[in-house]
């Protein structure tokens, strides 16, 4: 299984964006991973479209981004358009979780859906083949920095069985906590996508930070 590196620039310096995400290309990251938040969803605010539009001319890199907002349906053609190749919903946030991923694909994107830690893994059960990736969430959304929640682990195995059962291909995806010392035993559960945001933006060297993290991952 290849792993992917996913840098959340939640956690980078946005008077330095551009510069933050050619550091972490140059280590060899896979994606850029953007935190929409509404405040409303969850309590934080972050960027809206023009940042994503921004930073598809600053970078090669397939943005993912991340939708924790509420109503999403309302914004997925804005997002596309600006340049998002990765999009993901919340279970949480749509009443029609079905319509909301096929109007994804239907605009283009990868279509994703998150799980906050209390949600359980059956509530992809009956979309689970319509997905591109599956975002578990391993830290309560709405601020970086977080610390892992172990039982995580337990939860992404149990997504990839759920996958594996109903012949899904999409990937697994975390967010929350993710650094070098968890990496390895996230990938062994079935992770294929690692989203970091202080373990990378945060060290001093964000290229090596990014290295270390692909490392770690497949010392398995």
């Amino acid at each position: 299984m290849t792993v992917r590196i996913a840098p959340s620039i939640l956690a980078a310096d946005f008077a330095r964006l551009a510069d933050q995400i050619a550091l972490v290309t140059a280590g060899g990251a896979d994606l850029i991973h953007v935190d929409v938040m509404d405040g409303h969803f969850v309590p934080n605010i972050t960027i809206g479209v023009p940042v994503v539009a921004a930073l598809r001319k600053a970078t090669a890199l397939p943005l993912d981004v991340h939708l924790m907002i509420d109503a999403p349906d309302r914004y997925l053609e804005p997002f596309v358009e600006a340049g998002a190749a990765m999009l993901t919903v919340h279970a949480e946030a749509t009443k029609h979780l079905h319509r909301t991923v096929t109007r994804i694909r239907q605009l283009g994107a990868r279509a994703g859906v998150a799980l906050n830690p209390a949600t359980p893994i059956d509530a992809l059960r009956d979309i689970a083949c319509e997905l591109d990736h599956v975002l578990i969430m391993s830290v309560n959304p709405g601020f970086g920095g977080q610390s892992f929640i172990t039982h995580s682990l337990v939860k992404i195995a149990a997504a990839k069985r759920l996958l594996d059962d109903g012949g899904g291909t999409a990937a697994i995806e975390v967010d929350g906590g993710v650094d070098t010392g968890n990496a390895a035993a996230l990938v062994r559960a079935g992770v294929s996508i690692l989203v970091a945001g202080v373990s990378i933006f945060g060290d001093r060297d964000p290229a090596a930070a990014t290295r270390a993290l692909r490392a770690a991952a497949e010392a398995r």
